[in-house]
């Protein structure tokens, strides 16, 4: 066929049809059923009908096989599609979450009664599995609620999915009023947005204060979301403050009333002798001995505050490569009481304040040294490297701790004319510095060992 202008005309498009009608697995088992029986059928038929038998006879065999051929074929179908049907609604049941069906064949040892066992073992396994699961989730759920943290979770779209009691508390609004809300609409979309770990001073409808915030990114469904983690810190610090004032005004109370007491009670037996209208003879050597408790009362609550201006004004450390092991042999040849030992160790070079090492390591040595005059023993010094920290250990021989939950309280002492600042500047400055001081007594000897962890160089 060509086109009016000459050319061929193109190919008429065919539908395309309904596709090609496949028979059924059922079906497929059916005729499989009576082809294998077909010749058997047929050469019977041949045989009955060519001969000698009567018009009823041929007939009535001829019903009886076909009949049973047709039998046979229907149960051969019947035995094969049961079990599979059964499967079926045993695997329709587990996929809609019924994990109580199980499967059961009185056949024992076949691959059919393997199967239907491993079935129900399947079903058994995700039955636990799901018990499981919906106990974690139970417990997560009830942690997530009682926690006093607040969560928030946010999808790709930034839009929050969400949020325990914590966060509703923070927020002044319910769950329900929340979810599906853009973190811009709450107020939280900076917090999905820069460093993931910070502290922030920040105002809530629920309340303002100083919280620590974390972020981090999880998947599900395998879309990716968000996790925000808001700590309220205020609650802890101001906690922290009051305990830490009611230490300072504890010891403060304690030094000033060993000071004023006595000048107190002595001014008014001076005063006292001044208003005799006859002084003893010996009057003018009891002012003196009064005037100079006096004077040194005076003088301790002097040093007393100068030691507390000390601690209260630890200036923040500056830096610089020190050699350790110069430094330590310096500071042990500085204690002229006892000789003190210095145990070899890796040269090491930490990145510290040299001033302040210096004076943190020269109060343990002090400390080890009087601890160790009084019963006669000795101290040693020493220091290891593990990774990228450094571990400086001074070591006594002297009676031990008897109090240690005292050990870093500032101005307690036990020790006549002590200052009891030693050890909480020295924890001061580990810290400042990124580390942290120990003090404890030393596991089967005699003594005590004092342990300061710092970062080094890398």
């Amino acid at each position: 066929m060509v086109s009016p202008s000459g050319n061929p005309a193109p190919a008429q498009r065919r539908r395309p049809g309904p596709p090609p009608r496949r028979l059924s697995h059922e079906a497929k088992v059916l005729l499989l059923s009576l082809a294998s029986g077909l010749a058997g059928v047929a050469a019977s038929m041949i045989i009955l009908w060519t001969g000698d038998y009567t018009p009823k006879v041929q007939w009535t065999l001829t019903l009886l096989i076909v009949g049973s051929w047709v039998m046979f074929a229907l149960s051969v179908r019947e035995n094969v599609m049961r079990p599979l049907q059964t499967l079926s609604n045993m695997q329709a049941a587990l996929r809609e979450g019924d994990y109580s069906l199980r499967v059961r064949s009185s056949r024992q040892g076949d691959s059919l009664a393997e199967l239907m066992y491993e079935v129900n073992a399947l079903a058994e396994a995700m039955r636990e599995q799901r018990v499981g699961a919906m106990d974690a989730s139970a417990l997560l759920a009830k942690v997530m609620a009682e926690i006093d943290v607040a969560v928030f979770t946010f999808d790709e779209q930034q839009r929050l999915r969400l949020v325990n009691r914590a966060g509703e508390r923070i927020m002044a609004q319910t769950a329900e009023h929340m979810l599906g809300y853009s973190a811009e609409e709450l107020g939280l979309n900076d917090f999905l947005e820069g460093e993931a770990v910070r502290t922030i001073e920040r105002s809530f409808p629920g309340g303002a204060g100083r919280y620590g915030m974390r972020r981090s990114d999880f998947r599900q469904g395998g879309v990716p979301h968000y996790l925000l983690v808001l700590t309220d810190l205020s609650r802890a610090l101001r906690e922290e403050e009051r305990e830490a004032w009611q230490r300072l005004v504890r010891v403060l109370g304690h030094e000033l009333n060993n000071s004023l007491a006595p000048i107190m009670s002595l001014s008014q037996s001076l005063e006292e002798i001044f208003r005799r209208p006859s002084r003893p003879a010996d009057w003018e050597d009891d002012m003196r001995r009064g005037l100079k408790v006096i004077a040194e009362r005076a003088e301790a609550l002097t040093r007393f505050m100068r030691d507390y201006a000390r601690l209260a004004r630890l200036p923040r450390p500056h830096f610089s490569p020190v050699p350790l092991e110069a430094l330590v042999q310096r500071i042990a040849g500085l204690e002229t009481r006892l000789k003190v030992q210095v145990a070899p160790g890796p040269p090491v070079v930490v990145e510290a304040d040299p001033d302040q090492l210096e004076q943190l390591i020269i109060n343990l040595v002090k400390n080890a040294t009087e601890a160790s005059l009084d019963t006669g023993g000795g101290v040693n010094i020493g220091w290891s490297r593990n990774g990228h920290s450094l571990s400086l250990w001074v070591r006594d021989e002297g009676p031990g701790i008897a109090n240690p939950a005292n050990l870093f309280v500032p101005f307690f002492t036990t020790k006549p004319g002590g200052s009891g600042i030693g050890l909480a500047l020295s924890r001061q400055i580990a810290e400042a510095h990124g580390g942290e001081l120990t003090v404890s007594n030393r596991t089967g000897a005699r003594g005590v060992e004092a342990r300061l962890r710092l970062p080094l160089m890398r």
